[in-house]
């Protein structure tokens, strides 16, 4: 999912191993929204997607013919050798700087699984299938290596599954920021300043950040956008054979797809966006209704939790709710000991780590049992839901990939706040919408007002004029990527197929509901796109 800021970038974080991006679950509850703060999370989504995308610029497509300068990197030829077990992996050369080919590269590297093994037959053979699962900065090729051999057996039987890393992601020249133990210290901040203390706090580990990324980045960072990273993945298209991108885009890699599909909509092949982004929303719109999606998630654990013997928050949705305000106000005063290593958990950590839990029901256990114990005085399994969704690993290193994220984002749409006194005017709003999130997601999204190079992208619709059909996929209460958001990029691509699944968790395809995997394989088996409206799950 895209977010402006620290906010929210992990979308694989709950689920790589498992299908990424919240893919490789069993469906839960199949809890609704329920009461004031879900219908009015839903609505507020609605009504903002559409008002937005009314107003936003379209997309132009690029030339159809590859421009001169840029037809020695689509000559290229790429050797694949064997790597990590069983796949083929290559790197190629792509431009710094598009507008200044010949300016500098970057080397990108790529891993495939392919379709059969050598000399067995390809018969029936579709080309590649690019898979990415999120972020920015989730790292395709690791997800590649991940679901490869667990991916649908007809889909895998007849492509070679594909994973780019994007240009400042995993193993192309990966963006990082801060050390491990300076990351500690950022995730640990305080997000719900009380004072002017607690501002100039967040404010200079908001800073420490950005200068981190310039320091240790240089030039490249100004490069890391959505644009050029979906202009990397023409290359690569072209460099694998293929006359069309065929894809399946999770979270943020929507917006990727979605973007490549705006650029070159005569080379759009099969291409399915999962848990799906609207370009079309400024960055203050977008965080804001994503703390809606969040509500709404928040909504549904609570209902669920509320009718389990373990519940530790209370017997009525309410009671939930108002307990795990007690308890975030409690943890801000005064942080809980952990069992790791002396960490102790602080405020902003607790609601990260609930927030993690929020991406998959299949986590709504774990978090049950966290919300228990650190109402108890124990806050190490709050911590360890925290460290996943930043991706911290048992050492106290962190991967590239938030460091990537804030970098993408920060370039693809201006700041949504410019200082304190901007996000302290627009906390109510963000209240509204997310009564249990609201004020921490607003202050979350100031990481963007000190960065130090401009935004070169701006909010935009998307067309894609002439694609073949797009299969847009949005999950009824998915908390990073709310639904509105869905119908909004189905709405604005010419050729966008919504298909709908009623359920819970971040994404649907993957998640084990027949339907949408029926849906979507039939689809990239065939090219047979859902009948318009079509709906899943529950």
């Amino acid at each position: 999912m895209r977010a402006t800021g620290r906010v929210l970038a992990a979308a694989l974080a709950a689920g790589l191993l498992t299908g990424g991006c919240g893919a490789g679950a069993p469906g839960g509850s199949g809890a609704g929204p329920s009461g004031p703060a879900g219908a009015a999370a839903t609505d507020a989504a609605g009504a903002g997607a559409a008002s937005a995308a009314a107003g936003a610029t379209p997309l132009e497509p690029l030339p159809a013919a590859v421009p001169a300068a840029l037809a020695p990197y689509y000559a290229q030829r790429p050797g694949w050798q064997p790597c990590d077990g069983g796949f083929e992996c290559t790197t190629f050369r792509v431009p710094l700087d598009y507008d200044r080919p010949g300016d500098g590269d970057l080397t990108l590297a790529a891993v495939r699984a392919p379709a059969a093994p050598e000399g067995a037959g390809r018969e029936g053979r579709l080309g590649s299938l690019l898979l990415n699962p999120g972020g920015p900065g989730g790292s395709a090729v690791e997800y590649v290596e991940a679901v490869a051999r667990t991916y649908d057996g007809g889909v895998r039987a007849r492509y070679d599954l594909v994973g780019l890393d994007p240009r400042g992601v995993g193993r192309s020249n990966p963006v990082t920021c801060l050390s491990g133990e300076r990351m500690d210290a950022f995730t640990a901040v305080g997000l719900t300043p009380g004072d002017q203390g607690g501002i100039d706090a967040l404010v200079a580990a908001d800073k420490e950040f950005a200068e981190g990324c310039r320091q240790r980045v240089g030039s490249a960072l100004g490069h890391l956008s959505t644009v050029e990273a979906a202009r990397d993945m023409d290359v690569l298209r072209a460099l694998l054979g293929d006359e069309r991108l065929n894809y399946v885009g999770k979270s943020y890699g929507t917006f990727l797809g979605a973007t490549y599909a705006g650029l070159f909509p005569g080379r759009v092949g099969r291409l399915v966006l999962d848990g799906a982004m609207d370009p079309a929303l400024d960055s203050v719109t977008g965080n804001r209704t994503q703390a809606g999606g969040f509500e709404t998630a928040w909504a549904a654990f609570a209902r669920d939790c509320a009718r389990r013997e373990d519940c530790p928050l209370g017997r009525t949705e309410q009671q939930v709710g108002e307990q795990l305000t007690a308890l975030f106000a409690t943890v801000r005063a005064q942080p809980l000991p952990s069992a790791d290593n002396g960490r102790r958990l602080t405020g902003a950590q607790a609601t990260t780590g609930v927030i993690e839990a929020m991406y998959a029901d299949y986590l709504w256990p774990k978090l049950r049992a966290a919300l228990g114990d650190a109402r108890a005085g124990d806050g190490t399994a709050l911590l360890h839901l925290s460290d996943a969704y930043y991706g911290r690993e048992a050492d106290g290193s962190y991967p590239n990939l938030m460091f990537a994220n804030t970098a993408v984002n920060c370039l693809d749409l201006p700041a949504p706040f410019a200082g304190p006194g901007d996000v302290l005017r627009a906390v109510p709003d963000f209240e509204r919408a997310s009564p249990h999130f609201g004020r921490d997601m607003a202050w979350m999204a100031l990481t963007c007002a000190y960065w130090p190079v401009r935004a070169t992208g701006a909010a935009h619709t998307i067309r894609a004029a002439g694609a073949a059909p797009i299969v847009v996929v949005g999950t009824t209460r998915d908390p990073a990527t709310p639904y509105a958001w869905a119908q909004s990029l189905a709405g604005q691509l010419e050729s966008g197929r919504l298909l709908t699944y009623d359920g819970d968790g971040h994404t649907a395809y993957g998640r084990h509901d027949a339907c949408v995997d029926g849906a979507v394989n039939r689809f990239l088996l065939t090219g047979e796109a859902p009948e318009q409206g079509k709906r899943c799950g529950r």
